[in-house]
């Protein structure tokens, strides 16, 4: 897995540190849980503040301040509605923010632009951030090369050089650029605790690539056993390590024993997606790979582990064959009260399972649930592309249609093959008005010409279908466009199909079209076609019929696996029949319903395997043609009292009378139609009237909720406050009430460091809970490596 996720993680972090100083008392009161480790309360206290009739001045110094509040405690999306207010698009400080915003989200492209903007102004205040800032998006986007060029500009800043050097140094291990990383890595002066640790995992990398994952190993598990001081993200870089050394040395199931520890002892852990895309990866590389503690997580009820073990579960057993166990998982996931955007790829993952089982309208439900968790923009895009295919395959093309117009003229990567696909989509709706406009807009946007071949013969061919006279225009247009494409073969096809289908029919025409398809060098779907095509033509001019046979049989040697081959074999048996080859007319009903059991061709092509037998003179047809009617009668469908009838017909030739008479009652007594029942009554009457020669007697027998939460953090804390005022008499039972309470508020939202915070004002407090706060606070920082210098 590449550590890019990884790295990026520190990138809020290492730029929220730019704050003001000439601020009001009163934004200084809100603002300072954001210097006391606590930004939510921060966010609560600005928003509210925000919300008063302020003057603009001081509007605006709120607003900078919310801004980064919300950035540091990962609330992003909320930070960039805020920065949409017109009165402050244009401000350094904004476009920054908006910068930082952005990259929480991962649109990488639309932050680049804003921080070389910043860069241009050396004086500012965010010069050197935006310069960082820069290089990060550019290494996010695959740009290395100028990354590293960004990087080099800070390697002579006090405040920045480290952080560059540290940043240059995994760009070149990324790049398998070792001489490079080594010479970075051995330069630096690292004097924070966080930045030698980071270091040590720079080098277990470097060790990597340089192929020596057994001292890679080393250097990991040393960190792994003092992570004093470690930024979380260090110490997943560094498990991370382990698994992939595990890999190079050929042992990963040693690799994912490391990952399951931790997330065995880490069920709620902030990067708990990452730490099972990885554990995913390790059991991939394995041959036999064990299920067991997926299957132990499944059970038990620690969240949102148990959601991640299901998912993940459910994806190792579709690997294996075993959907319909893999269907139960993601169905139970989906019914999870855990919602959160990392949950949005398992039910991408989900909607594409049941599309390929043809599900597609639980697809669509499932995508729709998706996009209500709000993930992140990459991965909405990839929501919405499924969601409109889906529609597509469902041909609710208008919806589709829609659905791929939207992201064709969005940002997403998908832009060229959904403006193709709208395209396809407007053909279908028989707008060609609009198809006309995105056909020129792709070729616009350097479409290749493969694509814009396919549209235009797509085109022709959905004129075709729906017998559209522009049609054969279109086509030969199209032949004439793209001389040298592979498909023109297919474009002659369809034209020797509209000279078959005219009225009255073009034979000629179409043997020639046929034959410039035939030197077209075809495709094998034109082939397919032509050669189906060829056995009607010339069995509708009244042509050899023993040409016609052979043309039948030759598709079959060729093309058995083609969905005309039913049809086709129908009409070779039908000419067998015709030509009284009851052998293998017989054969061939019977390979048609073999083949196709559960086809509408299998009833008829069993009846009339039945007549062939009777009408063959072989030693035993006459008994196989008793067990052939009796499928068909099987069958429930429409012939069956025909093979009743005909069973009971053969039961008279083989001197069986009253078998046959059994037959005709039951025919008589069923819902049969009345041309059955008369055929019935006639052959009961004929057995009466043949024994009535012996018997005259015979004869007379022939008849008949977040917002809340916020406010909640907000009032615990101004509780904490008020106690904590140096001229207030302290009440410590509530002073520790609501500093706990505030503390498992922040605790449940996965808010560790913010906890910490809390926790570490009540183990100051001195009171008799004291005591209790200093454990918990460091459990929490044993649990999640809360540990500063």
């Amino acid at each position: 897995m590449s550590f890019k996720k990884i790295g990026l993680s520190f990138l809020l972090g290492t730029l929220a540190q730019l704050a003001r100083a000439d601020i009001s008392a009163e934004i200084a009161e809100a603002s300072a849980p954001l210097t006391q480790g606590v930004p939510e309360v921060a966010v609560a206290r600005l928003q509210a503040l925000l919300n008063k009739n302020l003057p603009e001045t001081e509007w605006r110094v709120v607003a900078e301040k919310l801004a980064e509040a919300q950035v540091v405690a990962r609330e992003p999306e909320n930070t960039l509605v805020l920065l949409a207010d017109p009165r402050l698009r244009e401000l350094p400080w904004a476009k920054f923010w908006r910068a930082q915003a952005l990259a929480g989200v991962n649109r990488w492209a639309d932050a680049l632009p804003l921080y070389e903007e910043l860069t241009m102004d050396q004086a500012s205040a965010f010069f050197g951030a935006a310069v960082f800032g820069t290089a990060e998006m550019l290494r996010a986007l695959g740009k290395r090369q100028e990354a590293l060029r960004k990087f080099n500009l800070l390697l002579h800043d006090k405040e920045w050089a480290t952080r560059a050097q540290l940043r240059a140094a995994e760009v070149y291990i990324e790049m398998a650029d070792a001489s490079n990383a080594q010479r970075l890595l051995a330069e630096m002066r690292p004097t924070l605790v966080a930045e030698r640790r980071e270091r040590r995992v720079l080098r277990g990398r470097l060790e990597l690539i340089l192929r020596r994952p057994e001292r890679a190993i080393g250097m990991f598990q040393a960190l792994l056993k003092r992570p004093e001081g470690a930024p979380h993200a260090t110490l997943i870089a560094a498990l991370f390590g382990i698994a992939d050394a595990h890999i190079q040395l050929k042992t990963p199931e040693a690799g994912d024993d490391v990952i399951e520890q931790f997330i065995d002892r880490h069920p709620a852990d902030p990067d708990l997606s990452l730490l099972f895309e990885k554990l995913d990866a390790l059991y991939r590389a394995e041959h036999k790979p064990s299920r067991s503690e997926l299957e132990k997580w499944v059970r038990r009820p620690e969240q949102p582990r148990r959601t991640f073990a299901r998912w993940y579960l459910a994806r190792m057993e579709t690997r294996t064959g075993r959907r319909e166990r893999a269907q139960q998982l993601f169905s139970d996931l989906r019914r999870t009260g855990t919602k959160s955007p990392a949950i949005a790829p398992a039910l991408l993952e989900f909607a594409q399972f049941e599309v390929d089982d043809g599900h597609l309208d639980e697809a669509i439900t499932i995508l729709d649930e998706a996009r209500l968790l709000h993930p992140e923009q990459a991965l909405l895009a990839r929501i919405n592309f499924l969601s409109a295919q889906v529609n597509y395959l469902a041909k609710r093309f208008d919806t589709a249609t829609a659905g791929f117009e939207q992201i064709a003229h969005s940002n997403s990567p998908w832009t060229k093959i959904a403006l193709l696909n709208a395209s396809s989509g407007w053909l279908q709706l028989g707008n060609h008005v609009r198809f006309a406009a995105d056909y020129t807009e792709l070729e616009k946007q350097g479409g290749g010409e493969e694509a814009r071949a396919n549209l235009r013969l797509e085109e022709g061919l959905m004129q075709a279908a729906k017998g559209d006279k522009r049609a054969a225009a279109s086509l030969q247009q199209f032949i004439r466009d793209f001389p040298k494409n592979p498909r023109v073969s297919e474009a002659w096809v369809s034209l020797a199909e509209l000279a078959f289908h005219s009225s009255p029919p073009r034979f000629d025409e179409a043997r020639k079209n046929l034959a410039r398809a035939a030197e077209s060098r075809p495709t094998a779907a034109a082939a397919e076609r032509a050669d189906y095509l060829s056995i009607w033509v010339e069995e509708s001019a009244r042509g050899n019929e023993m040409q016609v046979i052979d043309l039948a049989k030759r598709f079959l040697e060729q093309h058995g696996g083609s969905p005309f081959a039913s049809e086709v074999r129908m009409k070779l048996a039908e000419l067998y029949y015709r030509h009284q080859d009851f052998a293998n007319a017989q054969t061939q009903f019977e390979i048609i319903a073999q083949q196709n059991p559960d086809d509408s061709l299998a009833e008829s092509a069993l009846f009339f395997a039945a007549e062939s037998a009777m009408s063959s003179m072989g030693e035993h047809s006459l008994d196989r043609a008793i067990v052939l009617f009796d499928q068909v009668v099987q069958k429930n469908g429409p012939l069956r009292w025909g093979a009743r009838n005909e069973q009971a017909v053969i039961e008279r030739k083989l001197g069986k009378p009253k078998d046959a008479l059994a037959l005709y009652d039951e025919v008589l007594k069923s819902d049969a139609g009345l041309s059955d029942k008369r055929e019935a009554l006639c052959g009961k009457g004929d057995i009466f009237f043949e024994a009535g020669a012996t018997d005259p007697n015979s004869y007379q027998r022939a008849m008949e909720k977040k917002s809340d939460r916020a406010g909640a953090l907000a009032t615990f804390y101004e509780i904490l406050e008020d106690e904590g005022r140096p001229d207030q008499r302290r009440e410590l039972f509530w002073y520790y009430k609501a500093g706990f309470n505030a503390g498992r508020l922040l605790e449940e939202d996965s808010k560790w460091e913010s906890a910490a915070a809390i926790y570490d004002k009540l183990a100051a407090a001195g009171g008799g809970r004291s005591e209790e706060a200093k454990a918990r606070l460091n459990n929490l920082r044993l649990e999640h490596f809360l540990w500063t210098d």
